[in-house]
């Protein structure tokens, strides 16, 4: 059903005659006044025509080609972990930028800098020990959600062709989110930060050939230092991000034109 703009002369007789609630009445009286000056009702439409139109171009799943409901029911709590990742990612995303307003690594050269920023949003901020709280659980049942999303996508036969392309990127997005949760792992500069540092630099230096040059770019050294704290600052909060919701989205992508995959 679409709206109708009513003349500007005839609007308030034109609500008069109906048998509206007040409240009715007053949101209507809204909608035509904004409507009159930003003609909001021909944008309503237009989104109304794209909803429709990308609705009925959805690929459908094969339960629904085939009428399966009543086979693979059993399935579909397991087909919600894609989505429950990424609403884990936003979750974490917005309470990461909100920290940001907040944190900064150490650049004075004091070590116990960045640690007292934690120290404040979490004893004086306000609300900021439930921030804090929020970002990290959601960081880690991200990380459980991707995981126990690519035992599903295996164990379904998933990831067998034409899908094979998106298991490859959905094994790069799943290193990148254990790298992403390592690089905040370290940002509060704490005793249990210091030594996952540390290591992680002993596990790079244990990668032949190169392992020296991967833990003199990630870390800053051989050692733990502020040059270290920068690089996982500068990771996980301006090239992290930009990647993995690149990917997230081609991934997502991949998945809206190829339509879900059912147990094979």
């Amino acid at each position: 059903m679409s709206l109708q703009r009513p003349d500007d002369t005839d609007h308030r007789e034109w609500l008069r005659e109906k048998r509206l609630t007040p409240v009715e009445r007053g949101y209507l009286l809204v909608l035509v006044y904004l409507d009159r000056r930003l003609r909001i009702v021909d944008y309503v439409e237009l989104l109304e025509t794209l909803y429709y139109r990308v609705n009925m171009q959805m690929p459908k799943s094969h339960t629904e080609q085939y009428n399966l409901d009543n086979k693979f029911w059993y399935w579909y709590p397991l087909y919600a972990l894609g989505s429950f990742s990424v609403i884990a990612y936003l979750v974490a995303a917005v309470s990461g930028a909100l920290l940001g307003f907040y944190y900064a690594p150490a650049t004075t050269g004091d070590p116990s800098a960045a640690y007292n920023q934690i120290v404040f949003i979490m004893t004086d901020l306000n609300l900021g020990s439930m921030l804090r709280s929020v970002h990290r659980w959601a960081a880690q049942v991200m990380v459980a959600a991707v995981f126990l999303h690519m035992l599903r996508v295996y164990f379904t036969g998933a990831y067998k062709e034409p899908r094979e392309l998106n298991w490859i990127l959905g094994i790069v997005l799943i290193s990148l989110v254990l790298w992403f949760g390592y690089t905040g792992y370290l940002l509060p500069w704490d005793q249990l930060a210091f030594w996952a540092g540390q290591i992680g630099v002993e596990l790079f230096l244990s990668v032949p050939l190169i392992g020296e040059w991967l833990a003199q770019l990630l870390f800053g050294g051989f050692s733990l230092s502020q040059a270290t704290l920068l690089r996982m600052y500068i990771m996980h909060v301006f090239i992290m991000p930009f990647v993995t919701t690149t990917l997230i989205a081609i991934h997502v992508g991949i998945v809206w034109m190829q339509g879900i995959a059912e147990p094979h």
